[in-house]
């Protein structure tokens, strides 16, 4: 029963986590902010990130705001958990595990989005907001991958290509810290 518990507590605040961080995205692309998936993503965090910002100033294009709230859920997560499954907390975990799930999660966010832009290629008939939105959030990472490897025979394997990476990262990553 922990077990399932802990999952739940965990999805919760990894979701929020991939919410906030698709804002820190969004916003370092440049993205249309009219977009519905965009103005979901605003309301979603403009409640914790409005203070933050009064506090936290942009720098250089970056939403450092955006950035300081991620770290906070990520430690919220770490201390939620330990508290609740093991008893205690000790601030290293939760500062360098902070800085760990915020990375975890960024990969995954990319991923994820990557899987769901592919999926709508096959079947979007092109003019969906959604697919639009991810347009724009993953192309300056496809761009460069695409003029090494361009499409054959009309299958643009780029996002294969970047998918591959952002794993072979997330897997080189977690060995680095374990």
């Amino acid at each position: 029963m922990n077990d399932a518990f802990r999952f739940l507590v965990e999805v919760v605040f990894d979701l929020y986590l991939m919410v906030v961080l698709l804002r820190f995205w969004l916003q370092s692309a440049r993205a249309d902010f009219y977009n519905p998936l965009s103005q979901f993503v605003v309301k979603a965090t403009s409640p914790l990130l409005n203070p933050i910002r009064k506090v936290i100033p942009g720098l250089g294009g970056f939403d450092l705001a955006s950035l300081v709230l991620a770290l906070i859920v990520a430690a919220l997560k770490i201390v939620t958990i330990s508290l609740l499954f093991f008893g205690g907390i000790e601030p290293v975990t939760v500062l360098v595990g902070s800085l760990i799930t915020v990375i975890k999660e960024g990969l995954n966010l990319a991923f994820w989005v990557l899987i769901i832009r592919a999926i709508l290629s096959w079947v979007s008939q092109g003019h969906n907001p959604i697919e639009a939105i991810f347009h724009q959030l993953t192309e300056p990472m496809l761009r460069p991958i695409r003029k090494i490897i361009p499409p054959i025979g009309g299958l643009d394997l780029s996002i294969l290509v970047l998918i591959i990476g952002l794993q072979f990262l997330q897997i080189l990553f977690l060995d680095l810290f374990r």
